[in-house]
């Protein structure tokens, strides 16, 4: 009992303080590319130096979160340290030079990490080797985004592990605490975001959610189609790895250069909150959708969920236009977006539908939660982590719909 006390404390303060360092120098990257848009044409050479690194030192954790992923089922070798280094200083260029990526996955890489030293410190079995590596999704996942309840469920849920997550859940939940605390304690910020009315629940209400819910997991799939098509396309066309993100650069700063993309490069926020509050353009969240699954695909690093929060909450204030006065508010279909387009990208709908409810209040649980497990079954069967093992409610009906007659 003590040692896993202390493991949880460990891991905490590692996820909570390393969060903590790289959200405040994000800001501070964010910044200076904003007030100094002519670096998106240092691109193309940022993406050469990270593509050289990667193939250089890096070819063992290129995989990134799906490293982590592949290590919980099939356990090969501790995760290297170098991950912790090379993801945040990678990431941290991309951001500073226009990419459009997210920030989870340097968090959570970050963590797991450094949590997997552990296991060979205290010489843990594979099993508890398991439920190290949740602690470190969750204590990372919690210290980026502010969500530690979320975090928890996420971790257990995003893995798919059955009788192993009633253990590891109170851990999770405690790491995932202990991590936020320690990332508000240096001082990070994290985005506010506000639902100021939700209607009372209602037949056409309830009716509206669900077609939306449907519309996020099909852009969701569009999404996946989109990443997987561009990250295809770089390997076939592109034989020497540290030449994609440079030409993926290149092509970046040109159509940054011929087009009004401002809003669009880095994380997004200043949009995805004016989604919750001003009308945007329609094509916003397939904008991002293009920008995001490209330069992932040429190989930038960073993350993919909150450009997923910016498809969709930007699709769901698009859809406010479409939906009869009164309604649905604007806010809350950017909120339902919001967590849903990412609940159907990850197949974890029970973790979204709480992060909606630890964001924008419990009042708005029931909308969250219906567009959450819409956008889960109408999103495929693929994952954004494509070593996510295909398990599940969704794959068991999915697998029934498509067996061959005997």
């Amino acid at each position: 009992m003590m040692m896993w006390v202390l493991l949880i404390v460990l891991i905490g303060i590692a996820a909570g303080v390393s969060s903590a360092v790289f959200l405040i120098l994000l800001e501070m990257v964010t910044d200076f590319r904003v007030a100094n848009s002519w670096v998106i044409w240092l691109l193309p050479v940022t993406g050469l130096l990270i593509g050289l690194a990667y193939h250089r030192w890096g070819k063992d954790i290129v995989k990134g979160n799906n490293l982590v992923i592949d290590e919980y089922y099939n356990p090969q070798k501790k995760i290297p340290l170098k991950m912790m280094p090379m993801i945040l200083i990678s990431t941290l260029l991309t951001h500073l030079f226009g990419a459009s990526v997210g920030r989870e996955g340097t968090a959570v890489q970050m963590s797991c990490s450094i949590a997997d030293q552990f296991t060979g410190v205290f010489k843990l079995n594979n099993e508890n080797r398991k439920i190290i590596l949740i602690l470190g999704i969750s204590a990372g996942f919690s210290a980026i985004f502010g969500t530690p309840l979320t975090a928890a469920i996420f971790s257990v849920e995003i893995l798919v592990i059955g009788k192993l997550g009633l253990r590891a859940f109170l851990p999770s939940i405690l790491v995932a605490y202990v991590a936020d605390y320690i990332c508000h304690l240096c001082q990070a910020k994290h985005t506010i975001y506000s639902i100021p009315f939700i209607p009372p629940i209602s037949l056409k209400a309830v009716l509206f959610a669900l077609i939306a819910g449907i519309i996020f997991g099909l852009v969701a799939l569009l999404y996946k189609k989109a990443a997987r098509f561009f990250e295809d396309m770089f390997k076939e066309k592109v034989a020497y790895p540290p030449l994609r993100p440079m030409i993926g650069g290149l092509f970046i700063a040109i159509a940054a250069s011929l087009f009004p993309l401002a809003n669009y490069l880095g994380l997004g926020i200043p949009t995805i909150s004016d989604s919750f509050i001003t009308q945007q353009p329609l094509e916003a969240f397939v904008i991002k959708i293009i920008l995001t699954t490209y330069a992932l695909g040429a190989g930038f690093k960073g993350g993919e969920v909150t450009p997923l929060f910016f498809i969709g909450a930007t699709l769901g204030n698009a859809l406010f236009l479409f939906t009869p006065n009164g309604t649905l508010p604007m806010a809350l279909l950017a909120g339902m977006g919001f967590v849903a387009v990412f609940a159907g990208a990850t197949n974890t709908p029970i973790a979204c539908t709480v992060m909606g409810m630890e964001l924008f209040g419990i009042e708005c649980g029931i909308f969250v939660g219906i567009a959450c497990l819409m956008a889960y079954f109408f999103s495929g069967k693929s994952c954004v982590y494509h070593s996510q093992p295909q398990k599940g409610l969704k794959y068991l009906i999915y697998n029934h719909w498509h067996k061959t007659p005997t």
